[in-house]
């Protein structure tokens, strides 16, 4: 059997004939006739009958001028092949998005629905707000995977020299952020296992926050805001004693203006009502779940 000339390819008329079914599907989607297409891209109706029938082979620079006229991407027209209508609605979603908040969408996607990757799911990230339990789960949790523990206000006093309260007295919130993203970033980098407990404010700083669940497991410890009341004060602080009435209100405001966020972790174990060890057990079995990787240790210890 010959070969093709030189530069064409066997499959050519059909991916003619298909570029022309898209052109005319699209056509006919938008409501507009061959003229008004011809008008709107400066082509012959000649021309475009051509293209749609499968015989015109057009310029890339000339299918571009067909896009823009059936306000559609060249990727629409020139796909291997033709796109679902969610897959089309999708794209139009993701288009329509600023850069950062595209960047958040597809992050989502990947994490909700993409497949783990082998370096992110070595890593476990805990997020929620003070009182969930992040600390003393995460330090028992790295313990029983036999990685190390870190939590993340800790290292970005060791990176800064000072305590939070003074950073946040002497230099702001802005060193505060600049530091969580660089010390984050540092660890992610430097430990292919590890188990990071975060401060519960971390979710509000969206860069820090794309870059956590790009890097690691994500898992949102909950609880009711009594109980994160009660663990707070048992911790020590007293300050939620007075004004009682108040703080509460406050806390609650809190959780519903981070629900959102937190809840784009990969997954959330709520230890409302239930000890250190159950919520251990049921945190070890959620990664077992989620994380092929992480899941064949964790399984084991939640046995």
């Amino acid at each position: 059997m010959a070969s093709p000339p030189l530069g064409k390819s066997q499959d050519d008329p059909a991916f003619l004939a298909a570029l022309g079914r898209r052109v005319r599907e699209r056509r006919e989607e938008a409501g507009l006739t061959r003229r008004r297409l011809a008008e709107a891209s400066g082509l012959s109706e000649r021309y475009l009958a051509q293209l749609e029938s499968g015989d015109g082979n057009i310029s890339i620079l000339l299918i571009r001028r067909v896009a823009e006229a059936l306000q559609c991407s060249l990727e629409q027209l020139l796909g291997d092949q033709v796109m679902d209508a969610e897959i089309r609605a999708a794209l139009e979603v993701l288009r329509s998005l600023e850069p950062g908040q595209r960047h958040q969408a597809v992050a989502a996607l990947q994490q909700r629905f993409g497949q783990m990757s082998r370096e992110r799911a070595r890593r476990i990230a805990l997020v929620g707000l003070r009182g969930a339990g992040k600390s003393t789960l995460g330090t028992r949790l790295a313990a029983r995977l036999k990685v190390p523990f870190f939590e993340l206000d800790q290292q970005i006093e060791a990176e800064l020299g000072a305590s939070l309260e003074s950073v946040f007295a002497m230099y702001g919130q802005d060193t505060y952020r600049e530091a969580e993203r660089r010390v984050l970033d540092r660890l992610t980098r430097t430990h292919r296992r590890c188990v990071i407990a975060t401060g519960g404010s971390l979710v509000l700083e969206p860069l820090t926050y794309d870059l956590l669940r790009e890097r690691c497991l994500t898992i949102w410890l909950k609880a009711s805001p009594e109980e994160h009341m009660d663990r707070v004060v048992a911790q020590g602080d007293l300050r939620p004693i007075r004004g009682r009435d108040h703080a509460m209100a406050e806390l609650r405001t809190i959780l519903k203006q981070r629900d959102r966020l937190y809840a784009m972790a990969d997954a959330a174990v709520d230890t409302t009502g239930i000890g250190e060890a159950e919520s251990l057990k049921r945190l070890l079995e959620v990664i077992a779940q989620i994380s092929p990787l992480a899941g064949s240790s964790a399984r084991d210890d939640a046995a």
